[in-house]
């Protein structure tokens, strides 16, 4: 069975740097309050190991996605469209903007739409100056890919802000009510407020839930599951968070869970293929 990625960050150039590789300690801490096994790739910081691990599992691809952030380390556009490029049909890419400056984040999308970019990260909490995600200085952003037709992923769940109010999903809430024809995918799903970003999901049908590392033996996972096994079938994004959990691990846990045969297909390729216009 195919496996689309959604989030999946490789050992190499800026990937480097960030917290995930430069704080190995803190990273496979997390790991194991997943119950789960550092990755050998990710601690050796081995590219044909993580291809092997993908292999093993079936990721025929993997959604890497680019990074601007004054906390836990920045990746560029072209280190995203470096690594694409270096292993042609493993990987896509999802650029990252600097919405500080509205004309030059509107020149970013459309540098990277036409670098053959999928979409656009946005991780209001995670800037230099965190914003939660219905900041006014995003909305001309939100506007400009909901009329070009660009998938938005917005990172809102977990660690991603100063404080925990910069992951209630209201703020998702509105930016969906507000943008009605943007697909809008939220990395970390939400979590901790998984019933409020499933309610968010359910009033919305333009927004997607990745719950990634977060659905794994955590809280809440039980209602990710029934969710993703009744109305979020078709908006459910599977995604590995690598190197937080291993790509290879993640799958075998993951075809383990009580997700209805119909369904598991949807959830681990086709819903991704369709967020990203991917055809496949």
């Amino acid at each position: 069975m195919t496996i689309i990625d959604f989030r999946l960050r490789p050992p190499l150039k800026g990937f480097l740097d960030t917290i995930m590789y430069a704080d190995s300690a803190r990273r496979d801490r997390i790991t194991a309050q997943h119950g789960m096994a550092p990755a050998p790739s990710a601690q050796a910081r081995s590219m044909p190991a993580l291809l092997e691990e993908m292999d093993a599992a079936g990721v025929a691809l993997g959604v890497i996605i680019g990074r601007f952030s004054g906390r836990h380390g920045s990746v560029s556009n072209r280190d995203v469209a470096d690594i694409v490029r270096a292993y042609p049909g493993r990987f896509v890419g999802i650029a990252s903007i600097d919405p500080a400056d509205r004309g030059k984040a509107v020149g970013q999308i459309e540098e990277a739409v036409t670098a053959g970019f999928k979409g656009i990260n946005i991780e209001p909490g995670f800037y230099p100056s965190p914003m939660r995600a219905d900041d006014a200085r995003l909305y001309p952003i939100y506007a400009h890919c909901e009329d070009a037709g660009i998938p938005v992923v917005i990172m809102a769940g977990g660690s991603a802000g100063p404080d925990l109010s910069y992951t209630v999903p209201v703020h998702i809430d509105r930016v969906a009510g507000d943008f009605p024809e943007l697909k809008i995918a939220v990395s970390h799903g939400g979590w901790p407020w998984v019933q409020e970003i499933l309610h968010v999901a359910f009033r919305r049908p333009n927004v997607y839930i990745s719950p990634d590392q977060y659905l794994c033996n955590m809280p809440g996972m039980d209602d990710y599951l029934r969710a993703a096994n009744g109305f979020l079938a078709q908006r459910f994004l599977y995604a590995s968070s690598y190197p937080f959990l291993s790509a290879k691990d993640y799958a075998e846990w993951f075809r383990s869970l009580p997700i209805r045969e119909e369904v598991m297909d949807l959830l681990l390729c086709t819903n991704a293929a369709e967020f990203l216009n991917l055809w496949l």
